[in-house]
């Protein structure tokens, strides 16, 4: 299997935890996602072999497949374009295999999470405290257990170290409540109807992290959507509240870490080639199952 974790090509523009932009002209970008992979905001020494490909595939599938909820920044796979385009056609194949490009838009700094199931930090607040994202949650709930609705729980967008979770009441006070109100209500649609349709295919979509921005004035879904890298994914055929079901995302790699020892601060240890290989089976799973007629 080829890894990709660095890219250069000209006119870069900016590089995230993974993946890497470029400037193509004519309010068109190159977003490319390497092999590169981050857990607790970190990005970890040791890539994950065809990740990216996998994560660029996924988000296009759901890209078309969610543009009757909200428009999308993509115009097309790169690997697409090479053929006829002369501008792709000195594209090394490694980086057009993973590359997308997508219309440039004017990005708002907010992750919209929403969570249809009691897992992760929600999880671990909810033991500590008895509350999800600062509310009172009922008691007896159990790790795993879907929510009576999903709820909305947004962070900042850190470039570098943590991101930090905000209240709606504060991203009113950011981004104004029409703007944070769409915001939610898109998030939470697009939750639901991604998660009818995983379940339907046998997994649980627990919960997802969506970016926006805005192109000619309209609000718009950029970045990555419902990969493995952005959401939780569970198998249905396996899943029972009060257990920690198989996933096919990369709580995989964020176990493993846990029980290393590490801090969750940079750097981080090298994954195990064992650990590599069974988080690339997971996200390749995951696409085969949910794109599968």
């Amino acid at each position: 299997m080829s890894l990709l974790t660095t890219t250069d090509l000209p006119n870069p523009i900016h590089k995230g935890k993974v993946r890497d932009t470029y400037d193509l002209g004519g309010g068109f970008l190159l977003m490319v996602a390497t092999d590169r992979i981050s857990a607790f905001d970190v990005v970890l020494p040791t890539g994950i072999p065809e990740k990216g490909i996998v994560l660029t595939e996924i988000s296009a599938f759901w890209f078309n497949k969610t543009k009757h909820i909200i428009d999308n920044h993509m115009v097309a796979l790169s690997e697409d374009l090479a053929p006829t385009s002369s501008q792709f056609q000195n594209i090394p194949e490694e980086v057009s295999k993973r590359g997308m490009v997508v219309n440039r838009a004017n990005r708002l700094d907010v992750e919209c999470i929403v969570r249809g199931y009691l897992a992760g930090s929600a999880w671990g607040e909810y033991k500590s405290k008895g509350t999800i994202f600062g509310s009172k949650a009922p008691e007896g709930m159990k790790e795993g257990q879907k929510l009576e609705t999903p709820i909305f729980t947004p962070t900042t967008k850190a470039e570098i170290g943590h991101d930090e979770n905000i209240t709606i009441e504060e991203m009113k006070g950011i981004f104004g409540e029409d703007l944070t109100n769409q915001l939610e209500k898109i998030s939470i649609e697009l939750y639901n109807y991604a998660n009818d349709y995983s379940v339907s295919k046998g997994i649980i979509l627990a919960d997802t992290k969506f970016e926006f921005g805005m192109i000619n004035d309209k609000l718009t879904i950029i970045d990555e959507v419902l990969t493995p890298d952005s959401s939780r994914f569970w198998d249905l055929s396996t899943f029972e509240e009060g257990s920690q079901p198989p996933n096919f995302d990369k709580q995989f790699v964020r176990d493993w870490l846990d029980t290393s020892g590490w801090n969750h601060e940079p750097p981080a240890p090298e994954l195990p080639e064992e650990i590599v290989n069974k988080t690339i089976e997971r996200y390749k799973l995951a696409f085969e199952m949910l794109t599968k007629a």
